[in-house]
């Protein structure tokens, strides 16, 4: 070996070396985590403590593509919980659900059956795929099973995007095995409300499992060292889960001040997201969100949903309230009238959009 390699070799070394550490302001992490305390944009922004790292820390080394030992043992608990044969850990609940429609639909040309906002090609029905909860309301697991019973009466499979169905279990006091039960194949997400910093798990029957993994393979999903990533999720199960009824609360306490305050809330406030328009006070939600921002301690919004999370401030929603309540007594004070014709059952004349969202 040359001098003259060594030292070219030397070079690239010093070229690709980078210390992140350092680009981070003083107490960034302790910055972070009062931003997103006052986030009300998704619960996908919650962050791991360091608790949950400290966890994390221990777990076992090993590549998941190879059976890395606690992803075994995470994948095991998953499908014992949820009443299914086997599980298979996945990076997001995009790919969980993809892959798992892909597993089902064997040959093409099928369709998946969706919510009616959903987009779908005709072709013959082979699979119906449910959310629950769907804009933060839960799915009546009555009209679930009963979906399940024709669905499997007609020979087609039955899947849940079960992104939030920690919060079903946690308002309702439905197990999660039996939430899952009328499925053949469900994904749990464990990085929105669970608060774990990655993650997805697919549960359904071995033969299924078998061939997700091969998929997941297939589609880029087969990670490297998954240990400390289940132990997160582990954790987020154990710790974080006890605290969605809380959650809950906090949320329905947002939906009562801001009706108190005469703030339209559309579609029903069951678990963590409000839907709202501000414009029956007269604030337009760009408004709102731009004050919002500009508070001394800012609150972060997304526009017409706000979602509450394991790491919202109690003191966040006072402050949004606070906020609220006084644009409506600004706007009031400018001769604001409200004209909108409510019907009886509480809600506009107009149809209004659920989900509006602006850029701050």
């Amino acid at each position: 070996m040359s001098a003259s390699t060594d030292a070219v070799r030397a070079q690239i070394a010093e070229e690709v070396k980078v210390d992140l550490s350092s680009l981070l302001e003083k107490d960034e992490n302790k910055k972070g985590f009062e931003e997103i305390s006052r986030s009300f944009i998704s619960d996908t922004i919650t962050a791991p403590t360091p608790d949950m790292y400290a966890y994390a820390s221990k777990a076992s080394i090993g590549d998941a593509v190879y059976h890395e030992p606690t992803t075994l043992a995470f994948e095991a608990h998953m499908a014992r919980i949820t009443g299914k044969e086997d599980a298979l850990f996945l990076p997001s609940g995009t790919m969980s659900n993809q892959i798992a429609l892909r597993t089902h639909l064997k040959q093409p040309p099928y369709a998946v059956l969706c919510d009616h906002r959903s987009h779908i090609v005709r072709s013959p029905t082979e699979v119906i795929s449910l959310e629950n909860t769907l804009n933060g309301t839960i799915f009546p697991h009555e009209e679930i099973v009963r979906i399940s019973e024709y669905a499997h009466r007609v020979g087609v499979k039955m899947h849940l995007d079960g992104a939030r169905i920690w919060h079903v279990a946690a308002e309702t006091g439905i197990s999660i095995k039996e939430l899952c039960a009328p499925f053949d194949s469900v994904s749990l997400c464990l990085s929105k409300g669970l608060g774990a910093p990655i993650g997805s798990c697919l549960v359904g029957q071995k033969d299924f499992i078998a061939k997700a993994r091969w998929f997941r393979k297939l589609f880029g999903g087969g990670m490297r060292q998954t240990g400390f990533m289940t132990a997160a999720a582990a954790y987020a199960l154990t710790h974080n889960f006890p605290r969605l009824p809380a959650v809950h609360q906090l949320t329905k306490k947002l939906e009562a001040g801001l009706r108190e305050i005469g703030v339209d809330i559309i579609g029903p406030v069951d678990t963590c997201m409000v839907f709202f328009d501000p414009s029956p006070i007269g604030v337009s939600l760009t408004e709102l969100v731009q004050r919002a921002r500009d508070l001394p301690e800012p609150i972060k919004l997304g526009g017409s949903r706000l979602v509450v999370h394991i790491q919202t401030s109690p003191k966040a929603v006072e402050d949004l309230l606070a906020l609220v309540r006084q644009l409506a007594e600004e706007k009031k004070a400018a001769g604001f009238v409200n004209t909108e014709i409510p019907l009886t059952n509480g809600k506009s004349h107009s149809l209004k959009n659920m989900y509006v969202k602006v850029k701050a």
